[in-house]
């Protein structure tokens, strides 16, 4: 039921590949595996901040330790990555030269969100995984990280040495989904410590649903900048065809610039 939700939502943003609801056990487990090590970043950076920490690491600060080694388990089940590395924004993924990322667009990710030791090695795990969906289940990238055909393409053409170096030189892209929606991670975790399926599957709809949104909002925007003008005519061309309505509604051609009207 879950799962086709996911699949639903993923084919209302357009994506046209027949194999993309079809996804692979392993896929999954390293998906599980991901997470788990997404929540406990978390709770390791609201550690950090205590008090001082921002919204969603205030709720992880309270949610997380109630979270035994099942409970953590449900959690990272959720049937989308939980973490976000901007695989919505072609932009920074868009090739400039050929195999690397414009730094124009690294600068833009701003100050980093995670800060604590594991951040590098969790963002080279992330990056590696998103690498491989791209070249080779571009359906289940899409379905589980959010990402638009675009950014797959760009991605899916970097070494994996570049895919390394990226994590490496760039941790601050490393980011919590739905960052901005705090009630979502309250959801999921209050839900996972309960051990209630019905609460679980409405925090992972809910999850899936915004995805889907974002995905949906980054394909029209990359649509609409890939839209080329409307080629202009030539004045002189387009006021020697034009037609004019005259008021009893018969349409007549107005004349030539260079052929005055003959009286």
């Amino acid at each position: 039921m879950l799962l086709q939700c996911g699949i639903d939502a993923a084919r209302a943003a357009g994506d046209a590949h027949h194999d993309a609801w079809w996804l692979r056990r392993e896929t999954l487990e390293t998906l599980a595996e991901l997470n788990e090590l997404g929540v406990t970043l978390l709770a390791q950076q609201a550690a950090l901040h205590g008090a001082q920490a921002a919204p969603l690491l205030r709720e992880i600060a309270v949610l997380a330790p109630r979270l035994d080694p099942q409970a953590l388990r449900r959690a990272a089940a959720c049937p989308c990555l939980l973490l976000d590395a901007g695989f919505t924004d072609a932009t920074r993924w868009r090739s400039a030269p050929p195999g690397q990322v414009g730094e124009a667009a690294a600068a833009a990710a701003g100050a980093a969100y995670f800060t604590v030791p594991a951040t590098v090695e969790v963002a080279r795990l992330v990056l590696t995984f998103a690498w491989h969906l791209a070249r080779t289940q571009l359906g289940a990238a899409r379905l589980l990280l959010g990402m638009p055909a675009a950014c797959a393409g760009s991605i899916a053409a970097l070494t994996l040495r570049r895919v390394y170096a990226l994590a490496e030189r760039h941790p601050e892209w490393l980011r919590p989904r739905w960052l901005g929606r705090p009630q979502v991670w309250r959801e999921l975790l209050t839900a996972a410590d309960a051990g209630e399926p019905r609460a679980l599957e409405q925090a992972h709809m809910h999850g899936l649903t915004l995805l889907a949104a974002e995905v949906r909002a980054a394909a029209e925007a990359s649509a609409t900048v890939a839209l080329p003008p409307a080629p202009l005519a030539p004045a002189g061309r387009a006021a020697a065809g034009m037609r004019l309505i005259s008021p009893a509604g018969t349409a007549s051609t107005a004349p030539s610039p260079r052929s005055p009207a003959r009286p």
